[in-house]
């Protein structure tokens, strides 16, 4: 494989991103799988650049809105799913991310964009979808050995209720589980106040789904001795 061949893969890969062409993204990957492109140049060179040039676009020059980001990770997500079979080896995962939306509030699109962008970084994702309770977040961050729970808010009344994220953090509190697993908050009320994070108890805050990534990376990073 050349720098120029992987180059133009990368480019006709974000263009169909860009234009949220789902049979051109996947033709581009399959074509490249029939040049015996390995599968694992395919992610880290052109699926994950591919994401966060969409995120970029997004936050940076407001040329592409929310809808083609959301679509633009799900198709990250189907080449994900196509590619890791077929690495020489077992990928090696970064991590386990337990992902939903918070007590009372049913927005789940931001969620879906994240999970994208967690899983083209090759995290293990466990979506427990809209309306999960603290409980459960603890629960199953335990139960898979997870060591970030990630909490979205999309409403300011459900990111301070007592039923959210400061709720999630009380349990990790009450079971000596806060050095282990850390707390991830994201969501439209994080926006418009980024200190909110430090009120509702998180560890850190993620502004998109690529800031989430490299948040998440960050404090995994320094979980590790």
């Amino acid at each position: 494989m050349t720098n120029s061949s992987i180059a133009h893969i990368a480019s006709s890969f974000f263009d169909a991103l860009f234009d949220t062409d789902r049979p051109k993204a996947l033709s581009v990957i399959n074509r490249a799988i029939g040049r015996n492109i390995a599968p694992e140049d395919l992610v880290f060179s052109v699926v994950l650049p591919g994401i966060e040039r969409m995120t970029d676009s997004m936050v940076d020059t407001e040329k592409t809105n929310l809808s083609q980001h959301f679509i633009a990770s799900q198709i990250c997500e189907e080449v994900i799913d196509l590619l890791l079979p077929l690495f020489s080896g077992a990928p090696s995962f970064q991590g386990t991310v337990i992902l939903g939306t918070s007590s009372g509030d049913f927005h789940g699109l931001g969620k879906k964009i994240v999970r994208g962008c967690l899983r083209s970084s090759l995290f293990s994702v466990v979506d427990l979808g809209i309306n999960v309770t603290a409980e459960r977040f603890v629960e199953e961050a335990v139960s898979q050995k997870a060591a970030i729970i990630g909490v979205s808010s999309m409403m300011v009344h459900t990111a301070l209720s007592d039923q959210g994220p400061r709720r999630v953090r009380q349990l990790l509190h009450e079971r000596g589980l806060e050095e282990r697993i850390k707390l991830v908050v994201g969501g439209a009320p994080y926006k418009f106040d980024p200190e909110l994070y430090r009120t509702v108890g998180a560890d850190a805050w993620g502004e998109n789904g690529m800031e989430a990534v490299r948040v998440i990376t960050r404090l995994l990073g320094a979980q590790k001795p």
